[in-house]
């Protein structure tokens, strides 16, 4: 049940780079970030309540509230035309929580792929505070594509593995993360640079024309 979850998650995170990127209007990209928040408030819950007190089996629900918690406060933000700055402090405290759910899967529960990916859930809701707590605009483009690279590799892609039991959950597949994490944070920085300018062609008269960036909804 919670691999369902996961695997729209990775759904969500792909139309919300796309609002980043400034591809999907706002309001259209509310309703399923709603969806996939709901999703993931009823399936922790339902996971807790049949747990039978299973410390492990709610330990790693729980986790589940951090995301359904986000979209439901960006889906109604969007629908309501909300001020951005509740949701990205909410992300601070989701990123500081990740690093521990990351420490829980390497050290408690022993599943080193998971450890890694919660690292790189961390990273990104790091660049939701700044873009949306601190209006930190200039990191809205990176963080646009960081949200759509990790909405297949942290989530799409192992939900559906998870759903047809072909989950290689082994050392190889965290380091073969860890890698992709890495380079995906390095190959994007040109992204940080402002858009060019264009300037008039040859033997046009009159001033060059100048294209200004594109002012991007900077919400999740």
């Amino acid at each position: 049940m919670a691999a369902t979850g996961l695997f729209y998650v990775g759904a969500v995170l792909f139309v919300n780079g796309l609002l980043l990127l400034g591809f999907i209007e706002p309001k259209a990209a509310a309703i399923m970030n709603l969806f996939v928040g709901t999703l993931q408030v009823v399936t922790p819950t339902f996971l807790i309540f049949t747990a039978n007190g299973d410390p492990d089996t709610i330990l790693q629900a729980s986790g589940l509230y951090l995301f359904g918690f986000t979209y439901l406060y960006v889906g109604i933000g969007l629908l309501g035309d909300l001020d951005t700055t509740g949701v990205g402090w909410f992300s601070l405290f989701v990123a500081i929580a990740a690093v521990g759910y990351s420490y829980v899967n390497f050290a408690l529960l022993d599943n080193l792929p998971f450890g890694v990916i919660w690292l790189m859930w961390a990273f990104l809701w790091t660049l939701f505070f700044l873009v949306l707590g601190l209006k930190r605009e200039a990191l809205t483009r990176y963080t646009g594509w960081v949200t759509l690279i990790e909405a297949w590799v942290t989530a799409a892609i192992p939900g559906f593995l998870l759903l047809t039991g072909q989950w290689p959950a082994t050392a190889v597949t965290a380091i073969v993360l860890g890698a992709i994490a890495v380079v995906m944070a390095l190959v994007l920085l040109p992204t940080l640079r402002p858009p060019g300018r264009r300037t008039a062609r040859a033997g046009e008269g009159g001033p060059a024309p100048v294209e200004t960036p594109d002012q991007t909804y900077s919400r999740t």
